[in-house]
C-alpha cells in the first residue's frame, strides 16, 4: 500500500517532484520502459562527484559558455534538485504526451550513463506505480502546480506529496485537507439555495468566485455562463454582493436571499446590513473591469496622514515600492508619495515632510472599465482603486497591466502559430481539389484558393481520411492527433467569447501540446 511511503524519513517527510521527459516528450518511452527519470544537458558530463551548487554552476558555465547568468542559475537549481535533493522514497510525476501522468517512487541515487545518447545520460532509478493517470483524477489546484516549463521542480504546495500518494492508492486526488469543505458540498444551484435558506441574515453564505462558478461547472466567466447563472439566481430569488462579475476568481462574494418576504418590516438583505448594488447601477458583464485584476483586490501597504516621511521612505525601500498611498483614518485616499514627489519636495525644501511630498493621485472605481484607465496608468505608472465604500482596495501599476495583457495575448499567439503551421502543411502536401473536398455548407468552391480559406474545423475532416493522413508521412498516432486537434478547435471557439478571467496553464495545455507536436512533426514549416 502506498500509504507506507508517506512517513518521516530520518526526520524528513517524503517529497514529490516533477521530472519532465523533454519538451517534445522525447525521453518518455525510455523513462517508462527502463524505469528511469531522465534529464538532458548532454554536454555537461558526469555529475557523480559534484558536491555543491557552485560545482554544478561551474560545470554549466564551462559546458555552455554562450548562456547568460540567469539561464545558468536556473539550470543550476534544476540539476541540484535532480543530483542531490531528490531522495530514495520520494515520488516523481512524469507528464505524458497523452496528456496524462505517470507516477513512480525513487529507488536509486543519481547515475551517469556514459554510453547513452547525449540527452539520456543523467538518470535516477524509478519504480513506476501508475503509468497512465488521467488528468480528471487530479484536482485543479494540483494540476495548476504541475504546469511549468522547468524540467525538474518540486510539488511543494497544497500537501502535494500526500495527495499524489493517494492518487496511486485510490485512483483519486482527495483535494487539499484545508480546502473549503463547505464550498465543495455546493454541487448544484439547488444546493446553494438550500444553504442560503438555512442561514440567518447575519450569517450569509460567503464563497470565492472560483468556487461559486464551480457550482455551475464553470471555470471562467464567459458571457453565456454569466447569463445562465444570472437566470438561475433570479429564479431562486438570490443575489450576490459584490456582483460575481466583479473581482478576480479568488475574490469573495456573499450570496443572499433576494426574494423572501419581509420579516418585521424589512427584508433579509436589509437586516444583514450588506449593501447590494441596484440593477440600474450594476455594470454589464461585457467589459473588462478594473476589479478583474488581482492587483485591484489586494490592499496596498500605506502610510497615514501625519506619519513621518522617513517611515514612508523606509517602507518603500524595504518593499521596493515606487509609491505609496497616503490614507486618512477612514482608509480614504488623500494622495500619494513617490520617489519623484520626494525628490521634488526635498529640492524645494531639504526639511520637507510627508505632507509636502504628498501629491494628488487618481482613483479608479472597481466597477470602471479598465480600458478607460490605461492611458492614466501609462502616463503616471499607477492608479489606486477604491471600493464601493470609497476606501482604497488596490493599486494597479504599469507592471500589472503588462503581466495581464501578456497573459491574455499568449493564447491568441499560440492558436495563430498552430493555424499557420496547419495551413503550410496542407498547402505543401495536398492539391487544391483535395483541399476543396472538405468545404461544407453553401460556400462556393471557387472562393477557396488555399488552406488559408478553410475553417479550423475543416482540418479534422481533411486529416481523418486515411489516405490523406498517410500522404503526410507523419510518425504519430492519427486518432490521438485528431482528438487534440478537436480540443484545440473547441479551445479556439471558446477564446472568441468574452471572459474577464485569465487562462490557467492547465487550460492552455492542449494548445501547447498540439503546437509542440506540430513543431516536431514538421520543424521546417
Amino acid at each position: 500500500m502506498i500509504r507506507r511511503l508517506v512517513v518521516k524519513r530520518a526526520g524528513v517527510r517524503m517529497r514529490a517532484w516533477v521530472v519532465r521527459a523533454g519538451r517534445e516528450g522525447e525521453r518518455e518511452k525510455a523513462a517508462l520502459d527502463e524505469g528511469l527519470a531522465i534529464v538532458g544537458w548532454g554536454a555537461l558530463g558526469d555529475l557523480t562527484d559534484v558536491a555543491s551548487r557552485e560545482d554544478i554552476r561551474g560545470r554549466l558555465v564551462a559546458a555552455y559558455p554562450d548562456e547568460g547568468s540567469r539561464v545558468i542559475a536556473n539550470w543550476t537549481g534544476q540539476l541540484l534538485r535532480f543530483r542531490h535533493e531528490i531522495q530514495a522514497g520520494d515520488l516523481v510525476v512524469l507528464p505524458l504526451m497523452s496528456w496524462g501522468f505517470a507516477i513512480g517512487r525513487v529507488v536509486g541515487a543519481y547515475e551517469y550513463r556514459a554510453e547513452a545518447a547525449d540527452s539520456m545520460q543523467h538518470v535516477r532509478r524509478i519504480e513506476w506505480l501508475a503509468r497512465n493517470v488521467e488528468r480528471e483524477r487530479i484536482r485543479q489546484d494540483l494540476l495548476d502546480s504541475l504546469g511549468s516549463l522547468l524540467t525538474v521542480f518540486e510539488l511543494s504546495r497544497y500537501h502535494a506529496a500526500d495527495r499524489i500518494a493517494e492518487v496511486i492508492e485510490n485512483g483519486e486526488d482527495p483535494g487539499r485537507p484545508d480546502a473549503d469543505a463547505f464550498a465543495a458540498a455546493l454541487t448544484s444551484p439547488a444546493k446553494l439555495y438550500e444553504a442560503v435558506s438555512k442561514r440567518g441574515p447575519d450569517e450569509p453564505v460567503r464563497i470565492s468566485i472560483r468556487d461559486f462558478l464551480a457550482i455551475w461547472n464553470a471555470s471562467r466567466r464567459y458571457s453565456a455562463v454569466v447569463d445562465q447563472i444570472e437566470q438561475d439566481l433570479t429564479l431562486l430569488g438570490l443575489a450576490t454582493t459584490p456582483p460575481f462579475t466583479e473581482g478576480s476568481l479568488d475574490s469573495e462574494i456573499a450570496v443572499l436571499p433576494l426574494g423572501d418576504e419581509p420579516d418585521g418590516g424589512t427584508s433579509a438583505i436589509t437586516r444583514s446590513g450588506i449593501q447590494v448594488a441596484d440593477d440600474e447601477t450594476e455594470q454589464q458583464p461585457v467589459a473588462y473591469l478594473v476589479s478583474n485584476l488581482d492587483a485591484a483586490n489586494r490592499l496596498p501597504e500605506s502610510v497615514r496622514v501625519g506619519d513621518s516621511l522617513q517611515s514612508a521612505m523606509t517602507l518603500m525601500i524595504l518593499r521596493n515600492y515606487a509609491q505609496l498611498p497616503v490614507l486618512d483614518e477612514e482608509g480614504r485616499l488623500r494622495g500619494a508619495v513617490s520617489w519623484e514627489s520626494i525628490g521634488r519636495a526635498r529640492m524645494a525644501n531639504p526639511a520637507a515632510g510627508l505632507a509636502e511630498a504628498t501629491v494628488k493621485a487618481r482613483e479608479a472605481d472597481r466597477s470602471d472599465d479598465l480600458l478607460d484607465w490605461i492611458d492614466e496608468i501609462d502616463r503616471t505608472g499607477y492608479v489606486f482603486v477604491r471600493d464601493h465604500d470609497l476606501t482604497v482596495s488596490g493599486l494597479i501599476t504599469a507592471a500589472d497591466l503588462a503581466v495581464q495583457f501578456r497573459t491574455r495575448v499568449r493564447p491568441f499567439v499560440l492558436i495563430e502559430e498552430i493555424e499557420q503551421r496547419l495551413r503550410r502543411v496542407v498547402d505543401a502536401h495536398f492539391s487544391l481539389d483535395t483541399i476543396r473536398s472538405v468545404v461544407r455548407g453553401r460556400r462556393s468552391l471557387e472562393s477557396v484558393r488555399s488552406a488559408a480559406d478553410l475553417s479550423f474545423g475543416a482540418y479534422k475532416h481533411l486529416l481523418q481520411v486515411e489516405e490523406n493522413w498517410s500522404h503526410l508521412g507523419w510518425a504519430a498516432d492519427r486518432d490521438l492527433f485528431l482528438s487534440w486537434l478537436e480540443e484545440c478547435r473547441q479551445f479556439r471557439n471558446g477564446l472568441m467569447h468574452f471572459s474577464p478571467d485569465p487562462l490557467s496553464d492547465d487550460q492552455l495545455a492542449p494548445v501547447q501540446g498540439l503546437l509542440g507536436l506540430l513543431r516536431s512533426l514538421d520543424p521546417h514549416s
